[in-house]
């Protein structure tokens, strides 16, 4: 017999996991396929209009866990949340001076990338530093032989993480206005 699923349970603890920015995928992926098939509300047709809804209720869970697991930005601030470190990325936008002189010198580029190419070339050096960004998160969040977690500056870079791709979805607009330019 399967053990019973814990609505309560945090992410982590409902796919089996550990709680850790570095998911094995394709683990997370096979838990998903078996907690879906457990609770899939097709499963509880002959069952009644009840407990169609809760295998409802856990399929939207389950389904709402995943989609948080997979994606590491939003895997990122989980984790930080779950051990008490809030983002808070709609009232703490402070960001380094650094990472702001980056973001105005990607703006400007963005702005004067009159071809479909220069912004493509724009998009691959984002995509670079977004890379290495996320394996920064990985060593805050998990720490390392060397370092313990740091997870307000783990906070921090969840918060940038969120700026970038932000950036990322305009180099994407722009790229197709071009494209769609006469």
């Amino acid at each position: 017999m399967t053990a019973p699923l814990n609505l309560a349970a945090d992410d982590f603890t409902l796919f089996g996991l550990p709680r850790a920015f570095v998911v094995d995928a394709a683990a997370l992926d096979a838990r998903w396929r078996d907690l879906q098939a457990r609770v899939h509300p097709d499963k509880f047709a002959a069952e009644g209009g009840a407990a169609q809804r809760v295998a409802m209720q856990w399929s939207v869970r389950v389904n709402e866990a995943y989609r948080r697991l997979r994606d590491p930005i939003a895997r990122g601030a989980y984790l930080c949340e779950l051990a008490g470190v809030a983002i808070d990325a709609e009232r703490n936008t402070a960001m380094p001076t650094a990472f702001l002189m980056q973001q105005m010198q990607w703006r400007e580029a963005l702005d004067e990338a009159g071809t479909v190419q220069a912004v493509s070339e724009l998009e691959a050096r984002v995509r670079a530093e977004f890379g290495l960004m996320q394996a920064r998160l990985a060593v805050l969040i998990d720490g390392q032989a060397d370092t313990a977690p740091d997870l307000p500056a783990a906070a921090q870079q969840v918060r940038a993480l969120m700026f970038v791709q932000r950036f990322l979805q305009d180099i994407a607009r722009r790229a197709d206005a071009l494209d769609q330019a006469p």
